[in-house]
């Protein structure tokens, strides 16, 4: 199985410091939705690792996050491709889960649903948390600049994570699929 782990927001759709709260307030990113599709038509597994503490801080429900999500796969499915498994942490910063990026327990249950090992599987986000977390299970962390990319790629050096780094999730598809076609 040829399986790819991105972040959502900030990687596949606009971020907010007010967080992301309905399916309305959920907008891609350029070129998103298009290279999950890609990733999708070429053979791949394309999977969703979440930190969605909104929940836990009583901002939105899990309602209004379903909504969001089929509202994501919708358009996915619009561009001919197909969106897997999305697991969530709806947990807040203090709750002190195991699933909460940087912790490794949301890419471990995407690895357990699909039983597959999570070694070399590329890991997509934007943030330190999301490289630290494909770190912790052996998996690749790729950087995107978009969002919090800019703060996350001054923080890589010292953080010992190597990635690599793209300007946004339709560089990084391209990379993927370029280097699959060389295999």
């Amino acid at each position: 199985m040829k399986l790819v782990i991105l972040d959502r927001d900030g990687v596949i759709n606009e971020d907010s410091n007010d967080y992301i709260k309905s399916a309305a307030e959920w907008v891609p990113l350029p070129g998103s939705i298009e290279a999950i599709a890609r990733l999708s038509r070429a053979g791949f597994t394309v999977a969703v690792a979440s930190n969605q503490s909104g929940i836990g801080r009583g901002l939105f429900s899990r309602s209004a996050l379903y909504s969001m999500h089929r509202k994501m796969r919708r358009l996915v499915a619009a561009a001919g491709g197909v969106l897997g498994k999305i697991a969530y942490c709806p947990h807040a910063p203090n709750d002190n889960c195991d699933c909460r990026k940087p912790r490794p327990g949301l890419l471990l249950r995407i690895g357990a649903y699909y039983g597959c090992s999570l070694d070399g599987v590329p890991v997509i986000g934007d943030s330190l948390r999301d490289l630290q977390a494909a770190a912790a299970v052996g998996a690749t962390p790729i950087l995107v600049l978009t969002s919090k990319g800019r703060k996350a790629a001054r923080e890589l050096a010292r953080s010992g994570i190597e990635a690599q780094v793209f300007d946004d999730l339709s560089g990084a598809v391209d990379a993927l699929l370029k280097k699959t076609r060389r295999s």
